[in-house]
C-alpha cells in the first residue's frame, strides 16, 4: 500500500508471557515462604506484625498484589 509505514508485530516467543507468569508466580510463592520465617524483631523492622505475615501466607501464589 502506498504511504503504508507500519508492519504487523508478530510474536516470536509466544510462550514467553506464559513462561515469565510461572516464574513470577513461583517468585511470589518463595518471598511469602521466606517472610512466614523472620522472626518478630526483623518483622517489626520492616513495619509488618504477624499476624499480617499469617495474612499474606494465606494468599494463594497466583494472588499477585502487584500483578506483574
Amino acid at each position: 500500500m502506498k504511504g503504508q509505514k507500519g508492519f504487523v508485530l508478530i510474536a516470536k516467543r509466544p510462550l514467553a508471557g506464559l513462561f515469565q507468569g510461572i516464574v513470577r508466580w513461583h517468585t511470589v510463592y518463595r518471598e511469602r515462604r521466606l517472610l512466614a520465617t523472620l522472626n518478630d524483631d526483623a518483622l517489626k523492622d520492616i513495619g509488618l506484625s504477624r499476624a499480617d505475615v499469617e495474612q499474606e501466607s494465606q494468599r494463594h501464589f497466583w494472588d499477585d498484589p502487584l500483578r506483574k
